[in-house]
């Protein structure tokens, strides 16, 4: 049984691997913060070049639309492939997912509510 430090650590890791597999990059930072039956996920300098040109565009908020569009539609056809990944780690299902990208700090959060409390060993 891993510690949470440990949980936190690995689900960070497998976020940070699913963005370099899935946008070719990895993000700045990757943090993962398991809170009962809540885990978050905050991974922050994920946007590409192409995406921060894109975010810039006029009228600013279409540039906004359209990326939080194809990110949310890349994490949402993902998302059975990243619960696996993170249920294995964690040992609980995953019952709910959410997720949002800021254009302007650059930073994707995934939030996941757990089936259970997630047991783990004391630090």
């Amino acid at each position: 049984m891993l510690t949470q430090d440990e949980m936190e650590a690995a689900v960070a890791g497998i976020m940070a691997r699913f963005m370099r597999d899935q946008i070719g990059r990895d993000p700045r930072d990757a943090r993962a913060y398991l809170r009962g039956d809540l885990l978050l996920v905050r991974l922050a300098g994920v946007l590409t070049a192409a995406e921060q040109q894109l975010a810039k565009t006029q009228p600013r908020e279409r540039g906004r639309d359209l990326l939080k569009m194809v990110r949310t539609h890349l994490a949402e056809h993902s998302r059975a492939e990243i619960e696996t990944l993170l249920a294995e780690v964690l040992g609980v299902k995953i019952n709910t997912f959410h997720h949002d990208i800021s254009t302007v700090t650059g930073e994707e959060i995934f939030a996941f509510g757990l089936a259970a409390q997630q047991p783990y060993r004391a630090q």
